[in-house]
């Protein structure tokens, strides 16, 4: 097996996410991503070391057993949003348990605990409440683009005017911003030569009530004569100008393309506002961003229509919800994944209200809201300033008193709160918790922790140092948050062994 050789083999089994092992003669064995277990294939070999090799899909010579005839999305294969379309959402949800546990059972005796499976989401398809999508080009020079990104490209972006994950009416409104500014000749901004006016349309949707959010995000005004004048051509105002020349020309320019993007936002907020969608529109909004990094990020947003949020309803509670607010991406399946939580916890909380319960990486408050009333006082520690105050805020309008919500870094915080917990939730971000902050976590020494995790490799390695450090995992279930994709939830019950 050498680097650039074109090779053929079945699919033995595929490890989360999305990594196919091919096993070869010899012992040795490859890893292609996008591929099913039973397929055969050809692949190219990109890396070896140590008889293991990485491969790069060329071509699916036979179907797998249990694979459909064909995908329901018809970007599928060249958009990288999904991973087992190809699949029946049942083998899907048969397929992620088998890896979940896996990774597991690896960690933990698997004779200690409980797995329980894989809970669906009450919706495959439309489920999403929240996409960024990416203006660009298909390919070199081609026509203006807005989706997501093609599988495997960091360039090149599909437009994904059928995606099957969100509803109508995301289609209709990417449609329609997509055919807006391609009429308007507007450049995207191109990643490489940081030029260009377009950068990406954040669309948010609540579920129970309907209410939709637009956010245009771009580059900074001066860029937008790129597009209006079809040329590379740019105004750079942050060059040092010596001559009043050259200075009035300078602001002239800038003058008209605030003049301009003034003009062109107001004709998008007025194409938006006319079509006929089943929810309705809360808030257009416009967002500057002059990062260099290819990221959504807030240098400042102006309402064009509206309000700047939203209202989204679960379990009972209500949340408001601004653009740039972490939310979970599935209303209806966070309402099976806090469900769960709860069902785990049990008579733990409701016997007395006299706990002190922790809430690490609360985001919005979700869970700290959910908890509050069964609780003498939830502390919430989130890092994110915006989400900590929209917990506040969401907190306030559920009438909930005894909810703290503290800005700042969980290995930072935790020195600084002189309360004790009883009971801790940890919902960490896909990279899991600091090996610092879950050493101060565990010295805490509660009788019982829940782990909510978006990413099991994250969670199988903190389980690892939670079960050595004197914690058992009793209960374990998933919950198919993305269908499609090969991304899953993992609720985990843990308790201090005697």
């Amino acid at each position: 097996m050498k680097k650039g050789q074109v090779l053929q083999g079945t699919v033995a089994y595929v490890d989360f996410p999305n990594k196919g092992v091919v096993k070869l003669e010899e012992g040795k064995q490859v890893i292609v991503k996008n591929v099913l277990p039973g397929q055969e294939i050809s692949f190219s070999v990109n890396k070896v070391r140590k008889g293991k090799g990485e491969g790069r899909l060329l071509e699916v010579l036979k179907k797998a057993p249990d694979e459909l005839p064909e995908a329901p999305c018809p970007h599928f294969g060249v958009c990288g949003g999904c991973t087992y379309q190809n699949l029946s959402y049942e083998k899907q949800l048969a397929l992620k348990g088998q890896q979940v546990k896996k990774l597991m059972d690896a960690v933990v005796d698997p004779a200690s605990y409980c797995f329980e499976g894989v809970k669906s989401s009450p919706n495959e398809f439309g489920f999403r409440n929240k996409m960024e999508f990416t203006f660009g080009d298909e390919y070199k020079d081609g026509p203006l683009a807005l989706g997501m990104h093609k599988r495997g490209s960091f360039y090149d972006i599909v437009s994904v005017t059928d995606c099957k994950i969100v509803d109508e009416d995301y289609r209709k409104i990417l449609s329609c911003v997509q055919q807006y500014f391609a009429e308007k000749k507007i450049s995207y901004y191109h990643r490489m030569r940081h030029t260009g006016y377009l950068r990406h349309l954040l669309v948010r949707k609540a579920v129970k009530t309907g209410e939709i959010l637009i956010d245009l995000v771009t580059a900074g005004a001066e860029h937008i004569l790129d597009g209006l004048a079809g040329t590379n051509a740019e105004v750079d105002v942050s060059v040092e100008l010596h001559t009043e020349t050259q200075k009035a020309v300078s602001l002239e320019a800038l003058s008209e393309a605030v003049s301009s993007e003034k003009e062109l936002l107001a004709g998008m907020k007025d194409a938006l506002c006319k079509l006929d969608l089943d929810g309705s529109i809360a808030g257009i909004l416009h967002t500057k961003n002059d990062s260099v990094a290819d990221v959504v990020k807030d240098e400042g947003t102006e309402i064009l229509y509206g309000k700047d949020y939203f209202y989204e309803e679960l379990l009972g509670l209500r949340f408001r919800i601004t653009p740039f607010s972490f939310f979970q991406t599935n209303s209806l399946g966070a309402e099976v994944l806090y469900q769960t939580a709860r069902d785990y916890i049990g008579d733990t909380l409701t016997e007395k209200a006299d706990k002190v319960v922790f809430d690490l990486y609360s985001g919005t408050g979700t869970i700290a809201q959910m908890l509050a009333p069964a609780a003498k006082k939830v502390v919430g520690v989130e890092i994110v300033e915006e989400a900590v105050e929209a917990a506040k805020e969401n907190a306030a309008l559920n009438g909930l008193e005894n909810c703290e919500f503290l800005a700042g870094d969980v290995l930072k915080v935790l020195d600084d709160i002189t309360e004790k917990p009883d009971f801790i939730v940890l919902d960490p971000p896909r990279d899991g918790i600091h090996p610092k902050a879950l050493e101060k976590i565990i010295r805490y020494g509660v009788d019982r922790m829940i782990y909510i995790s978006c990413k099991p490799t994250s969670l199988a390695r903190d389980l690892e140092v939670l079960t050595a450090r004197g914690y058992q995992v009793e209960r374990m279930c998933c919950v198919d948050m993305f269908p499609w994709p090969g991304n899953i939830e993992t609720v985990c019950m843990l308790s201090k062994k005697d």
